[in-house]
């Protein structure tokens, strides 16, 4: 474990931030980052989505310090300042979920080395909540969880869907795995596109702050995903579907103009969550943690009185 850089005048989180680069035990490096160690309630988990950097949730980091929670980020293999193991670095790209989780792996044996707080709680938005759901039913001890729009279903036009499973494998067999997916290329979505018209959030300002990290960092961004990527999350999100839900009590969020990822998964599930509770925000896109003011603090006061219950 070494310092790695932390780009704190674009994270906008706390003071006391830091990072760290740690080694998975297949020896990739990935990039923590760590706020308000010294919290006296416990330490938040924040798994970010696909394309995303621990920089990305420095103000969610501030809101979650303010209830008295640590906040300890990742950034996958694959993506922010993580190793990119193919020569186009903006191809978003693994061979198989089980990839993720032995990132989570190391991140949960920093936070032990370091004594960061217990207990453990955890946010997960996007990709990060099916790999989240995946460390939850594996076992890991997280007293209680909060998603945001998970990924637990791709969002795949239905003539489409026959197809997307022939051309994932047809990419192994043919060896163009390690190529964009189709519809997608190297370009950043914030920097690409207007804010008119945007999946991720209604809310300007917040749409600036990303734009103004990619614009500053351009290391930090990345495009589409590859054949290969897409082939493991459908893979992944298939298995999980096919298994219960666990005991974790949580609390999930879905905004009603989702356009990133399949809801019908999301509603599925939490139906049959004994211990869950889905809560709809009207207006709100797929980024809930980066929407107007009164939706992101409405997620991370119910997820902190969720987490102030299972202590």
């Amino acid at each position: 474990m070494t310092t790695a850089p932390l780009f704190a005048e674009v994270a906008d989180g706390p003071a006391d931030g830091r990072a760290v680069w740690l080694k998975t035990p297949d020896g990739t490096r990935i990039r923590a980052a760590v706020w308000n160690p010294k919290a006296p309630r416990g330490t938040v988990f924040l798994l970010p989505g696909r394309t995303e950097y621990v920089e990305k949730y420095g103000r969610a980091a501030g809101e979650l310090a303010n209830q008295g929670y640590a906040t300890l980020c990742v950034d996958w293999r694959g993506q922010g300042m993580a190793d990119r193991v193919l020569p186009d670095k903006m191809i978003g790209h693994v061979g198989d979920f089980a990839e993720y989780q032995a990132d989570l792996d190391a991140l949960l044996a920093f936070a032990k080395a370091q004594n960061l707080p217990h207990p453990y709680y955890l946010v997960a938005h996007s990709m990060g909540g099916c790999i989240g759901l995946r460390a939850l039913m594996r076992g890991v001890d997280f007293k209680a969880a909060a998603f945001s729009a998970p990924m637990w279903g791709i969002l795949i036009a239905a003539w489409m869907k026959p197809l997307a499973g022939i051309l994932s494998t047809a990419a192994r067999l043919f060896s163009f795995d390690n190529r964009y997916a189709p519809g997608t290329n190297g370009k950043t979505y914030v920097i690409e596109q207007p804010f008119t018209g945007n999946s991720l959030t209604t809310d300007p300002e917040m749409w600036d702050y990303m734009r103004q990290q990619a614009l500053a960092h351009p290391d930090l961004s990345l495009g589409g995903p590859s054949y290969a990527w897409v082939r493991a999350a459908l893979t992944e999100c298939h298995a999980l579907s096919l298994l219960p839900s666990p005991t974790t009590p949580t609390t999930c969020a879905l905004g009603l103009q989702e356009r990133v990822v399949d809801t019908g998964p999301i509603h599925a599930r939490m139906a049959l969550w004994p211990t869950g509770r889905l809560d709809l925000y009207p207006g709100s896109e797929h980024e809930v943690m980066m929407e107007r003011p009164q939706t992101r603090d409405t997620f991370l006061r119910r997820a902190a009185e969720l987490f102030d219950a299972n202590r």
